[in-house]
């Protein structure tokens, strides 16, 4: 796979499971009830969705991210190993 196909494939999961998390996540909490340092939140229901929608799009991006980073440094490493 090239490097576009491989992005694309993290930025496209990475949205599916945050759309996931979101609607688990404001099925359980109010966004009305929401808090944020020790003050409410005072968006609209809409705004908080699309707040906490970015938010947990971000999280799972970022570790998708660095999964994909990690397991690339392991095959460069094994890649080296196998040579010397």
């Amino acid at each position: 796979m090239n490097t576009t196909q491989n992005i694309l494939s993290v930025v496209w999961t990475s949205f599916l499971v945050a759309g996931v998390a979101e609607g688990i996540f404001f099925t359980l909490i109010d966004p009305q009830l929401l808090y944020f340092l020790g003050e409410p939140v005072h968006f609209s229901t809409i705004g908080t969705y699309s707040i906490g929608f970015f938010f947990f799009w971000f999280l799972c991006l970022a570790s998708s991210m660095v999964t994909c980073f990690l397991i690339r440094t392991e095959s460069l490493s094994n890649d080296n190993q196998s040579t010397a």
